[in-house]
């Protein structure tokens, strides 16, 4: 299986660069006689399209409009590959022409070299957070089929800029700047992207995912853990560089009897395995939290190296985030939908 392919029965393939023609992918498995339309896939493309999320996010204006190419017939899917694209309509290559022969600090241009000898310094190529934008169209299609099984996923920010949220309001933060889970946070959030943005700098942050409905016992026991497979994908994210499930990290400062989730014959009375034990679903709401770090494009001079090897000095201009929230919040969301899903048919296909 290619580096381009995700998931086993519920697969979704994708293609395209940053500053190329367009993105698109396919996705093989979605069973036929699902109810499915541009609409309902554009739906969730807008709430990651560049352009969006005030001071936070890249003057880039994309439409991000789909187009669907195969697999749909009549408003539902027919059982056989969805293929779909979005053509790009906003590149400005000649914004990165000054660092075609230049590894920038914290993004992937020296292993994207060391690994093909050659790379698109246009943006980062497929290395780019642009080829989400194919992520999130395949989850707008798995979150269809889940739905259609009591399944639902939610996401929100948590934290940014190291400025923690207190609330767990996910129904409101879908319409909230930051798709901030307390409202009291954006004021607080925005303030410090105004000052770290002044500073030519860029921030981090933390995005919790909440997924309601999923039965017990979905996931494996030994390899394919469901938190396995959820931290596998999360992890395939560019930006991300963690992620924890329930009490997470906070679990190894816990005793045993803190952290165990105490049953009763009305339920659990706490979640501190954040809805997963021996790698399969508890029938609790599953809680993961993701970290991403800064958007490493930064206005400040960078040390560095050229091709050659030789020092160099570098200050990226261009369009840039100057923090991956809140557009990745979607395609993490897009993630989780698509992991569930495959474990949804592998589950069918051994009788379980």
């Amino acid at each position: 299986m290619s580096g381009n392919t995700f998931g086993t029965l519920f697969r979704l393939s994708t293609f395209g660069e940053s500053h190329g023609a367009g993105l698109g992918g396919v996705l093989d498995g979605c069973p036929p006689g699902l109810p499915m339309s541009e609409e309902i896939i554009q739906r969730e493309l807008d709430r990651r399209k560049p352009g969006q999320g005030g001071l936070a996010t890249t003057a880039r204006k994309e439409s991000d409009t789909v187009r669907l190419l195969s697999g749909v017939f009549e408003g539902a899917t027919t059982g056989t590959p969805i293929g779909f694209i979005v053509m790009n309509e906003d590149q400005r290559s000649r914004d990165y022409s000054a660092i075609m022969d230049v590894y920038r600090p914290g993004h992937a241009d020296l292993g994207y070299e060391a690994k093909f000898g050659r790379r698109d310094y246009r943006g980062g190529g497929r290395s780019s957070g642009r080829e989400t934008v194919s992520r999130v169209a395949g989850g707008a299609i798995a979150q269809e089929f889940l739905r259609a099984q009591g399944i639902s996923v939610s996401a929100a920010t948590v934290e940014l800029g190291g400025i923690e949220a207190k609330g767990r309001d996910f129904v409101g933060a879908l319409e909230r700047p930051f798709f901030s889970a307390d409202a009291d946070m954006v004021p607080i959030w925005e303030e410090r992207v105004r000052a770290v943005k002044g500073a030519g700098d860029t921030l981090g942050g933390v995005v919790e995912l909440r997924a309601t409905g999923v039965p017990a016992g979905l996931g494996e026991p030994v390899f394919d853990k469901l938190d396995a497979r959820l931290a596998y994908a999360l992890m395939g994210v560019g930006a991300v560089k963690g992620v924890e499930v329930g009490a997470g990290f906070a679990a190894a400062r816990l005793t045993g009897s803190e952290n165990n989730d105490p049953m009763t014959p009305d339920g659990f009375l706490s979640n501190n395995a954040g809805g997963i034990l021996g790698g399969m679903a508890s029938g609790q709401e599953l809680i993961v939290r993701v970290a991403v770090k800064p958007i490493p494009s930064i206005a400040k001079p960078q040390q560095t190296v050229d091709s050659k090897g030789q020092a160099r000095s570098i200050t990226i201009g261009g369009r840039h985030d100057i923090c991956a929230i809140p557009r990745i919040v979607p395609v993490l969301k897009a993630m989780a939908l698509l992991t569930l899903a495959d474990f949804v048919l592998l589950q069918r296909r051994v009788g379980r």
